[in-house]
């Protein structure tokens, strides 16, 4: 009965339309320049259809629909043409000028033009036109609701997509795969596998590859590998397995489910790779850590006929930067010169980002100098750049170089501009920049400013006023912050305070043992060993466990890596007797080894021998072993660096005349003629 009532209604508003046709508006009509040459014969010779082809492949929209007024009865085809014109053009102006003329001219819309406009309206992103003209419509076929479904899913609107979706008498694979998608892209991958298996239920024939894309990239997504799986048995049964864009998804779902190796056979198997398939293998090694497998496949890749693209440029280099593998990046910044790359492409921006994380300055220097226009990513990583590697006056002159460049800063800028007031001590700038972000630049504080803050407050022993800023923050504080006030403690020994700050932070993240450490080591300092015992009773009960310090340095292609008192080194022995010849050098020149975290159930022998080889001092040491006199060393640790090895590596570099850079989990250290970058303030 419902039917029949909207087919009643939909007959007599049909109906009442034709007999309410409105007189034409007074006419103004385009008039052609003669300079315009053929659209001025074409209209002479009253060929207005073909004119405005010519007008509309001049994207001279508008100027085409003026000639709608020259045209006595506007046929089907004219009006197909101009709307398609406007789709192509996102022109949604032009489309109501379009649709209103039709109104005018008397013209009834059938299913095509009326399909014509939903489709207009939606690419245009005025759902509310488009939903008036499906509603308006007397007849609609598949097209009608699949336009609609899918106008409405592209813009996230799901819920009106699905309750159409629901509605319709009959779905084709298009119906289908437009729900799924949209499940997809909008961050809803269940409601995708549901209309998938609904499909199965229902016996619907699945011959479509991109339904069977959309279906890998929700089990992708959510992520299971199970029903992947489940999905890749359903594409061999079907016989699609040969389809590149199926192979493609099937790679991708085998990588984002974790397992590489499938996703390597699926890739192995494809018979036309092109860059962005071979791009996507390559970033779901770096994704796994697997990264001396990505750098080998991107080294087979320079070797194919295929060229890299500036996609596959910066996965690699922001690789070469998280890992610090700089002469991997230098390799590849060689090939970018050779390959002739855009220095206006953000591969650019991720070699400034990749040289600045390895602590090579000059070179990300280097690298921004010489792009023509540099974008605010560029900017912030040489910002960022600057203030970890101990420079951070030249963080602040560039921040100032940017806004004179009229780039607007943003919040992730502002991090590295606060860093590096950190680091330097400038706590009265850090607060000038703090109340600037919100004051000056129309910005709002997010939780790193705050974090922030803190920490160059509470680095500076003003801690009032870092918990004055804590107790009127708009937001709860995050690790970050608590980390950064337990960091200041401890260099000021502010014991109530960072009990305070250690309680959030094992609320917060009682798996960390950072915090632990942090506060066993300040209860050593102030020799209250029960409390030292009681943080590690409780480590135990919870089976935190401390993560092994390990320190490595690259010499030539090789990496080699260390851990505490490590002996497993092929050159070990001339290691240790390297440090225990240079040790008594360092006591000569006054160097005292600080035991205060060492193990207090230990003998004061004993501590000063545990010392004398930790990991960064072993991988220091046969850094100095393995170059020629006065080469730069450069080693990398996974944790922050111990206070005493940092005053070791102050005196080995004065006695060695070696410039030596460690990197440690916080920030760049530069050590040079007994004197560190971070100013002993780390």
């Amino acid at each position: 009965m419902l039917h029949l009532v909207e087919r009643l209604f939909f007959s007599r508003s049909c109906s009442s339309q034709a007999r309410q046709r409105k007189p034409l508006a007074q006419k103004t009509f385009f008039e052609p320049n003669a300079r315009d040459g053929t659209v001025h014969r074409l209209c002479k010779e009253k060929k207005f259809k073909e004119a405005m082809d010519v007008m509309c492949g001049q994207k001279r929209l508008r100027d085409a629909i003026r000639l709608l007024d020259r045209i006595e009865r506007p046929s089907a085809l004219v009006y197909s043409t101009l709307l398609q014109s406007c789709r192509r053009q996102r022109d949604l102006g032009a489309g109501k000028m379009v649709h209103a003329h039709m109104g005018r001219a008397g013209f009834l819309p059938g299913v095509v033009i009326s399909n014509r406009l939903i489709d207009m309206y939606t690419k245009c992103d005025s759902l509310v036109d488009a939903q008036k003209t499906f509603d308006e419509m007397c007849h609609r076929d598949l097209c009608s609701w699949n336009t609609m479904i899918s106008g409405y899913a592209r813009a996230g609107r799901l819920s009106d997509a699905r309750r159409l979706f629901d509605e319709m008498p009959e779905r084709d694979n298009f119906s289908w795969t437009a729900m799924m998608s949209g499940y997809v892209r909008h961050d809803m991958p269940v409601g995708a596998i549901e209309l998938f298996r609904m499909m199965q239920m229902l016996e619907i024939p699945m011959s479509n590859k991109f339904t069977f894309s959309s279906a890998l990239a929700a089990a992708a997504a959510i992520p299971c590998l199970r029903k992947g799986k489940e999905i890749h048995g359903h594409i061999l049964r079907l016989g699609l397995e040969s389809d590149e864009v199926v192979w493609s998804a099937l790679s991708d779902m085998y990588g984002k489910c974790g397992s590489v190796e499938e996703a390597r056979h699926i890739f192995d198997r494809m018979v036309d790779r092109d860059v962005v398939t071979w791009t996507a293998m390559i970033d779901r090694y770096f994704g796994d850590g697997r990264i001396e497998k990505g750098f080998m496949m991107f080294s087979e890749l320079m070797y194919s006929k295929i060229r890299p693209n500036e996609f596959t440029f910066a996965g690699v280099l922001n690789a070469c930067a998280d890992h610090a593998a700089e002469e991997v990046g230098k390799q590849v910044h060689g090939y970018m010169v050779r390959s002739g790359f855009d220095p206006f492409s953000f591969a650019a921006s991720a070699l400034v980002h990749m040289y600045s994380k390895c602590g090579n300055m000059e070179s990300a220097e280097r690298v921004f100098r010489g792009m023509p226009h540099p974008d605010l990513v560029s900017w912030t990583s040489l910002i960022v750049g600057f203030a970890q590697n101990g420079l951070p006056r030249e963080a602040l002159k560039y921040f100032d170089m940017l806004l004179e460049s009229g780039i607007r800063p943003d919040h992730v800028t502002f991090v590295g501009v606060l860093s590096a007031c950190a680091h330097a001590g400038l706590v009265d700038n850090g607060l000038e920049y703090f109340h600037s972000i919100t004051e000056q630049h129309g910005l709002t504080h997010t939780p790193d400013h705050y974090a922030c803050i803190v920490d160059l407050l509470a680095r500076s022993g003003r801690f009032k006023e870092a918990e004055e800023i804590i107790s009127t923050m708009p937001m709860k504080p995050d690790r970050f912050l608590w980390a950064s006030l337990l960091g200041g403690c401890r260099i000021h020994g502010n014991m109530e305070l960072a009990k305070r700050a250690s309680e959030e932070l094992f609320q917060i993240e009682p798996e960390n043992p950072a915090t632990y450490i942090t506060m066993a080591n300040m209860y050593a300092t102030a020799s209250m060993w029960d409390e030292v015992t009681k943080i590690r009773k409780i480590m135990e009960d919870r089976g935190v466990v401390k993560k092994p310090g390990l320190s490595w340095t690259q010499i030539g292609r090789k990496q080699h890596v260390f851990l505490v008192g490590d002996t497993s080194h092929p050159k070990s022995n001339e290691i240790h007797i390297f440090l225990t010849e240079i040790s008594k050098r360092m006591k000569e020149e006054g160097y005292v080894p600080d035991t205060n975290f060492v193990l207090h159930d230990v003998e004061e022998e004993q501590k000063v021998q545990n010392l004398a080889f930790h990991s960064e001092k072993l991988a220091v040491a046969y850094g100095i072993l393995s170059t020629l006199p006065g080469t730069p060393i450069k080693v990398y640790k996974n944790l922050r660096t111990c206070v005493d090895c940092h005053t070791a590596i102050k005196f080995i570099s004065k006695i060695m005349r070696r410039k030596i850079i460690v990197r440690d989990s916080n920030r760049f250290h530069c050590f040079e003629n007994g004197i560190c970058s971070c100013g002993d303030y780390w």
